[in-house]
């Protein structure tokens, strides 16, 4: 909802980029050999590395369908390496204060990533084509733990959001709270590829109209779906829930959207087969309460804040650092 409008999509958000599970290896005293692209009070940020977090953002980005022009790519590497510097800045700032991990809440992290992995085997492939060790991974999280206490006790404990600031940002940004029309349907579906021949569309058609003429026999819809639909929704009487537009493929949608509740549809054709639906309820168009809203709209403010503050943070431990940026400009 309102998060998305914090910033243009390919700015990288400092918190985010500061803590990022594979990000490329530490490689300690190996780094001095490689060629530089900044240099943070001594410490090496490599070329690799920044070429490596930067495909990584790009590759994250073209999966969600945004493909960024030559421009935008310039800018997005530039954004990279400012939070590569700023993470490192960090994690110094947070070793210069002493700041310490437990290694057993390393251990739980370091556990919890290997039990997303079918085995161990599969978990050590993985490490290897991103050219990571265990060691790696140890250090990386032990560094950003590290830098998340140092933002907590600097940062994160000092912000709070009023009241007075929630409500009057709910008053001036109704737009963004506004809740769609929405229908709740359940539908009986015969499937049949498009690419069908003529005879097995003609089988699935019916099928379907033997259905409907069921239905209009009287007999109930839900008992229908539970024993004829083809879609997974047919265990729970084709019910598919409450759906907005934009959620269902077209010719779904315009049939759902032009009846009441109670009202079964004729046969309705798209690329799964042919479906028959029935609307359960439908709501207006509505603007969600502040009641509503007022604990993640707190949330979302209160990140807001911390952004801000964190930039206004890594600014000033620049202006007390040496900092060296070797990549050319364009």
């Amino acid at each position: 909802m309102y998060t998305e409008r914090l910033i243009p999509f390919w700015r990288l958000l400092i918190v985010l980029a500061l803590i990022t599970l594979v990000s490329p290896a530490y490689a300690g005293e190996s780094k001095s050999a490689e060629k530089k692209a900044a240099l943070v009070n001594g410490t090496v940020i490599t070329q690799a590395e920044l070429d490596s977090e930067t495909s990584r953002f790009l590759d994250r980005l073209q999966r969600t369908g945004r493909f960024p022009n030559d421009l935008e790519r310039s800018q997005i590497k530039k954004q990279v390496l400012e939070n590569l510097i700023a993470r490192d800045l960090l994690y110094q700032e947070s070793q210069k204060k002493g700041i310490k991990v437990d290694q057993k809440e390393i251990d739980e992290q370091l556990s919890a990533l290997k039990g997303r992995f079918p085995s161990e085997a599969e978990f050590k492939n993985g490490l290897s084509r991103m050219n990571l060790t265990e060691a790696d991974l140890r250090f990386q999280f032990g560094r950003d733990m590290a830098i998340r206490k140092l933002l907590e006790g600097q940062i994160g404990d000092k912000i709070v959001v009023s009241e007075k600031e929630a409500r009057a940002y709910y008053d001036g940004h109704l737009e963004t709270f506004k809740k769609p029309e929405q229908v709740r349907a359940s539908h009986i579906l015969v499937k049949v590829d498009p690419e069908a021949d003529e005879a097995k569309k003609a089988e699935a058609r019916k099928k379907i109209e033997s259905l409907q003429t069921k239905l209009k026999k009287g007999e109930d819809f839900g008992a229908l779906a539970k024993e004829y639909s083809e879609g997974p929704s047919g265990p729970k009487g084709g019910d598919l829930g409450f759906f907005g537009r934009g959620q269902m493929v077209k010719p779904f949608e315009d049939a759902a959207f032009t009846m009441k509740p109670g009202q079964v549809s004729n046969l309705v054709e798209t690329r799964f087969g042919y479906h028959l639906i029935m609307v359960t309820d439908r709501t207006p168009e509505s603007t969600l309460s502040y009641d509503e809203v007022k604990e993640r709209l707190e949330q979302f403010l209160k990140q807001q804040k911390a952004q801000a503050a964190i930039a206004e943070y890594v600014k000033t431990l620049e202006g007390k650092a040496k900092i060296e940026r070797f990549v050319e400009e364009g």
